[in-house]
């Protein structure tokens, strides 16, 4: 039996693992890592809808030693937060992302693969995956240009942030960098005239003082860059592979149903946590109070029970944007919209413009982590 918690670094196919255990082991406690598993779309749902399955706290009592900024940062972060402090920050970065500017992201993609193609070759993932998101984000708040160059290219460090378990190497650099991108994110959150007005709004409507729904403010802002960081890398990379794969990419809206299509039959987010407040009964076991749990969604995506066909990479079936990708129920990524629209730009215009592209790699290599399965470079050659 393989462990349920393994690096997707090691492994060459997760997929044959999640399909044994979806036919053996829907719902399997793992008594090694003392964790329950849940690997089909039914149950995946019914936890991620569950109030009783919260999400975990990923530093408890600050044992990661982080310093106060970084702190406010996690502590506030919608992603990270339950009960009513979720639904403050939730409304909080909802809000954020309505006030988002339009911005030209055919300028951006093409200024990123002129500085870094070198005799028509490109590796997609460092050159564009993991600048592109954020510069996008960074812009339609009007950063200046100075500070999108500081936070883009120090945003990889802070991502650590969410991790449980972090190195001491990994703390003092999120010490280090979250107080400076605080301070930038602070003062041009202040600057933007929507903010002032709401501010006095929310802060009465939840009963809070200006200072706290400052700070949850500009945390969800930055917790917006973590977002666009690891949710757009991954659906760049993967859906690239996919669409090279399969000859999809003969128009926008070809490529639009590829990419909702690569998040369910290959996602970069392979699993989520959720710990019971109490005992939560399902498909015949019992979790228990205080029992951690691991909602496999990449497993929920090949689910046959839910999709047709499912070992198929089929951009037509017509239940493709029911993936889990994003969760589902109140933790639902507030970035799914924001990031199928942006790697659809971004690809459309790679396809349209270029349109010679050709993978350069036999056998990609991913990053050793548990939760994502994300391409460590992905090169290409563009004509």
């Amino acid at each position: 039996m393989n462990s349920t918690l393994f690096l997707q670094s090691d492994s060459i196919d997760p997929y044959l693992i999640y399909k044994t255990m979806l036919q053996n082991n829907p719902v399997y406690w793992d008594e090694t890592n003392k964790i329950w598993a849940i690997y089909s779309y039914e149950d995946c749902v019914s936890i991620l809808k569950n109030p009783k399955a919260e999400i975990l706290d990923v530093n408890p009592g600050n044992k990661q030693k982080l310093n106060k900024t970084a702190l406010e940062i996690l502590n506030n972060l919608t992603r990270l937060s339950n009960g009513i402090q979720h639904e403050i920050s939730k409304e909080i970065a909802m809000l954020l992302f309505l006030k988002m500017k339009s911005v030209d992201i055919n300028s951006i993609i093409s200024q990123l693969i002129k500085n870094n193609l070198v005799e028509n070759k490109i590796d997609w993932v460092n050159s564009v995956c993991k600048t592109l998101p954020v510069l996008v984000v960074l812009k339609s708040f009007g950063f200046e240009e100075k500070d999108c160059e500081f936070i883009s290219t120090q945003i990889e460090s802070l991502v650590k942030i969410m991790l449980p378990q972090k190195t001491e190497e990994q703390v003092k650099s999120i010490n280090k960098i979250s107080e400076q991108i605080f301070s930038i994110a602070e003062k041009q959150l202040s600057s933007l005239r929507f903010f002032e007005s709401l501010s006095p709004k929310i802060s009465e409507s939840n009963s809070l003082s200006l200072d706290e729904i400052k700070t949850i403010s500009i945390s969800n802002l930055i917790g917006l860059f973590i977002q666009s960081f690891d949710a757009g890398r991954g659906i760049l990379s993967n859906s690239l592979l996919q669409i090279l794969n399969n000859k999809t990419f003969s128009s926008k809206q070809e490529i639009e149903k590829s990419i909702i299509e690569t998040l369910r039959f290959d996602p970069p987010i392979h699993n989520t946590r959720r710990i019971a407040t109490e005992d939560i009964p399902i498909s015949g076991s019992l979790i228990k109070k205080n029992d951690p749990i691991l909602a496999v969604l990449a497993s929920a995506n090949r689910d046959p029970k839910k999709f047709e066909n499912e070992l198929k990479f089929d951009i037509e079936r017509n239940n493709n944007a029911e993936n889990l990708t994003f969760g589902i129920g109140p933790h639902m990524c507030l970035a799914k919209h924001f990031s199928i629209h942006l790697t659809t730009e971004a690809l459309w215009f790679l396809f349209n413009e270029l349109k010679t592209v050709e993978i350069l790699e036999n056998n990609i290599q991913y990053e050793p982590m548990i939760n994502a399965r994300l391409p460590k470079a992905i090169w290409i050659s563009l004509q």
